[in-house]
């Protein structure tokens, strides 16, 4: 028989009642008290938190010590310095009254607390041994897990773990110019813990000279224990620290750096995949209404000829792709929505008949506004990000905008068509983008790319050079996911913040797709509708990796056999994700057809452990929150999802998720994260319809 033993992470336990107490009467005259209290890391997530433990210490606060209290803040991770500063930002705590700050967490807690706030602390709970140091926190100092926080005495610096000698009892006099006289015989810089505790309780107490305690009870430690600060664990954890705040903040707060295995197709030049057999046809390749068909079965269609349509605003016609004869007009599951749709089913002839009315715009140029928004508009096109947002009806904004971006950034692993199309089309990117810049009437664009495309960037330089479009820079950008999402780009550009919940037309702001502006060009200039894109078909084992011309409506089958493997059987042994590894859908069959939205066809080899929804135990470990681009708390929808309060979570600010898969990426309990966001949506979204 199987034994499980659990253990409990848990990293802090309330002090005695009779210690708080006395640690409060130490701090004799100060009576405004605010309350930090951390909701516990590694410990197994409920609904009250420490809510229970916080009420006891609220009671004893003003019942028995009779002390005012004037804030009673509860959260997550206290240590996460980022999140705890906003917080006191949000609460304006500069301008709260009052006299002392009592902690309840562990010692890291309580250190980035007392830094943050620059008040004096009383530590409400003894950090409890793990058998070593607690981690290396990214916001914070190390914590020993002593079993008997001394933070409430020394100003919130802890003497054992800053100390070189691991002193309690006092400075050792051995210090000079403010550094531990054991710093020349290890080489390093170390200053004196205590004397940093001096000038903190100088600052605090306005009592300079004066240490306020000489600690002698159980678990004092006399005797002197030298640290050797060059082993790993102190030198190299603070170099480690730094170098992974520093990437934290790059750029935008959160993100991961996943290998980017862009060399798979990175040098493949964009080939035609050959034509196919038959093409699915979705009515729905786009946000917003779902299109009616224009064409029954046995009807002859041409290559662009519309065969759907919508009277609503936010939609786009779908167009034929090749010439031929309908077979079918079918609901079959959607493979972004995993919803039945209308599709129209053709089968190729072979001819290559093209519709009459494709015809190219010598003077486009002269064209109208109006005119270019509606060309735009009945060619099909939709944002080629992955959203596909209906074009026309995001250059129609009915707030001011200044400013066009085109995202080059292709943060997703894997995928490098977006680069082909700068290195191969670059011409035509930058006559979509002026149509673009035209009909928006802005004077400045920026076409963002990563670091990581060096050559596309030199490409797009020298092509802006010789067309003079002295109005369009190229900007390089630090490679971090999701650096591609629009909130991301607006703040690394421009400077500015689009609103939670907000757009970046608020802000004025219209963010476009590299592709999407050759597909805007392509509409105009030939008058060709959005009947092919580029995709990269990449991944682990895959014979023929590489940036392919498809045609929409081709089925991923064929893509698999012609570029991944030779028999369809072996799709059982990957996992495939239309799109990138990061924020692609899953396919559950090869049966799904290309979509607007589809920026490639990655096969992965499944991994030993997958992501499951609520087989496993969140252990509130904080990673998914150190790494959320948007400052969210992913952890929260994990447990409102589980327990079906589908309404919290939209105070958890759900709805603001991106979806781009940084937490369920990090995810220690490999929670599938994602999908417990995108079902608790679309429950939000059924109950408001």
């Amino acid at each position: 028989m199987d034994r499980f033993i659990k253990v409990d992470l848990a990293k802090f336990r309330l002090k005695p009642e009779d210690e708080i107490k006395s640690l409060f009467l130490l701090s004799e005259g100060k009576n405004k008290v605010a309350v930090f209290a951390c909701k516990k890391c590694f410990h197994p997530f409920s609904e009250d938190g420490v809510r229970e433990d916080c009420r006891f210490i609220y009671e004893l606060i003003k019942d028995v010590l009779c002390k005012e209290l004037v804030l009673c803040l509860e959260m997550e991770f206290l240590c996460n310095e980022h999140h705890l500063e906003n917080k006191l930002e949000e609460l304006n705590f500069g301008v709260v009254e009052k006299d002392l700050v009592a902690v309840y967490a562990c010692g890291i807690g309580v250190q980035v607390v007392s830094s943050c706030t620059g008040c004096e602390v009383i530590a409400l709970a003894d950090t409890i041994p793990q058998g070593g140091y607690h981690g290396i926190t990214l916001y914070g100092d190390r914590c020993k897990g002593c079993a008997q926080c001394y933070l409430s005495l020394t100003g919130g610096i802890c003497p054992v773990v800053n100390c070189a000698k691991g002193l309690v009892n006092g400075p050792c006099g051995g210090a000079k110019n403010g550094k531990c006289e054991v710093s020349a015989a290890l080489k390093i810089d170390k200053e004196c813990a205590w004397e940093n505790i001096y000038k903190r309780l100088s600052m605090l107490m306005g009592d300079t000279g004066k240490v306020k305690f000489s600690y002698s009870g159980e678990g004092s430690r006399v005797g002197v224990e030298i640290i050797d600060y060059t082993k790993f664990r102190y030198g190299g954890q603070a170099v480690y620290k730094n170098l992974i705040k520093e990437k934290r903040s790059a750029s935008f707060y959160g993100g991961v750096y996943p290998f980017e295995k862009k060399e798979y197709a990175a040098d493949k030049v964009i080939r035609q995949l050959p034509e196919p057999e038959v093409v699915v046809l979705p009515l729905l390749q786009h946000t917003g209404q779902v299109c009616e068909p224009l064409v029954k079965v046995k009807d002859e269609v041409k290559i662009g000829q519309k065969i759907g349509d919508a009277a609503a605003y936010i939609s786009a016609p779908v167009h034929s792709p090749v010439s031929g004869r309908v077979v079918s007009i079918e609901e079959r599951i959607h493979p972004i929505i995993k919803q039945k749709v209308p599709c129209v089913v053709i089968e190729n002839d072979g001819r290559e008949s093209t519709e009459e009315g494709l015809i190219a715009s010598k003077n486009y140029e002269g064209l109208s506004r109006e005119e270019l928004i509606n060309i735009i508009r009945e060619k099909g096109v939709v944002g080629l990000g992955g959203a596909m947002f209906p074009t026309h009806v995001k250059i129609s904004s009915p707030k001011r905008i200044d400013t066009l971006i085109l995202n080059g950034c292709e943060c997703e692993p894997y995928l490098t068509c977006d680069y082909r199309v700068m290195l191969e089309r670059t011409e035509s990117l930058f006559r979509g983008m002026k149509i673009l810049m035209k009909i928006l009437d802005v004077e400045k664009g920026y076409i963002v790319v990563e670091d990581n495309k060096k050559e596309a960037i030199e490409k797009l330089n020298k092509t802006r050079k010789e067309m003079c479009e002295e109005g369009i820079q190229v900007v390089e950008v630090r490679t971090k996911y999701p650096q591609g999402a629009e909130r991301m780009l607006i703040k690394k550009v421009l400077g500015r913040e689009v609103p939670r919940g907000g757009l970046p037309l608020d802000v004025g702001v219209v963010v476009n797709n590299v592709q999407t502006a050759i597909a805007v060009h392509d509409a105009v200039v030939y008058g060709m509708p959005l009947i092919k894109r580029v995709i990269t078909v990449s991944g682990e084992g895959v014979k023929n990796p590489g940036n392919y011309d498809i045609k929409l409506g081709t089925l991923v089958k064929d893509i698999w056999l012609l570029c991944v493997q030779d028999d369809i059987s072996s799709f059982d042994n990957y996992v495939v994700k239309m799109g990138g590894p990061m924020m692609g859908i899953r396919l559950e069959t090869l049966e799904f057809p290309v979509i607007k939205g589809t920026s490639g066809i990655v096969a992965l080899r499944r991994p030993f452990i997958e992501s499951q929804l609520l087989d496993r135990e969140c252990i509130k470990c904080g990673r998914c929150v150190d790494v959320c681009p948007m400052e969210l708390y992913p952890l929260r929808y994990w447990f409102n999802f589980r327990n079906k309060s589908y309404e919290a979570s939209v105070d958890d600010g759900i709805m603001n998720c991106i979806e781009c898969g940084c937490c369920e990426y990090v995810c220690s309990s490999k929670i599938a994260l994602v999908e417990v966001i995108k079902r608790t949506k679309q429950m939000l979204r059924g109950k408001k319809n």
